[in-house]
């Protein structure tokens, strides 16, 4: 009978933890640019340009781990940015045409060195230029915002009219 209860507080531990366990909403990282590049226009959003060296860089992991994998980020990403990834790594291969992709863009916006993170608006034109900053998620999706507000970028008029479709009536 003992051994009954606790196979069934087991399993009833493991179920639980399961649920608990159940991974945030994903956002969707783009490895093709002109594909972000048409969610930016079609979303009305900036895009945010990750140029990392993924398995390689202790910068870039650090970048990832505390802030690009955090809620906060995901959570104001999933609403406000469209996400690119140009990864540059060792050990992991990549499709060649993601390959020469990310060489073209690295020579074309001139990134020296990782992790760099570009905010773009959806033609491509560069916002604002950052990297990984202490302080975790929160300090940096304030940073992200400030970049923005600085750059002058604005949403586009079709995010402004979904925006105002959605949005209450004043009463």
């Amino acid at each position: 009978m003992k051994t009954c209860t606790r196979l069934v507080t087991i399993l009833l531990l493991s179920a639980t933890s399961v649920f608990a366990a159940t991974p945030e909403k994903s956002v969707k990282w783009f490895d093709d640019f002109a594909a972000a590049q048409a969610a930016a226009k079609k979303e009305g959003r900036p895009i945010l340009a990750n140029f990392t060296g993924s398995d390689w860089c202790p910068w870039c992991m650090k970048l990832e781990k505390e802030i690009l994998g955090q809620k906060v980020f995901l959570d104001y990403a999933s609403a406000n940015l469209v996400l690119f990834i140009a990864d540059f790594p060792n050990g992991k291969k990549l499709p060649a045409k993601v390959v020469k992709q990310n060489k073209d863009l690295q020579a074309k916006y001139g990134i020296k060195g990782y992790p760099t993170v570009l905010l773009l608006d959806a033609d491509g034109k560069v916002l604002a230029q950052t990297g990984y900053q202490e302080g975790g998620a929160a300090p940096y999706v304030e940073n992200v915002k400030a970049l923005l507000e600085k750059s002058g970028w604005k949403p586009s008029v079709a995010t402004n009219q979904t925006a105002k479709a959605v949005a209450p009536a004043a009463k």
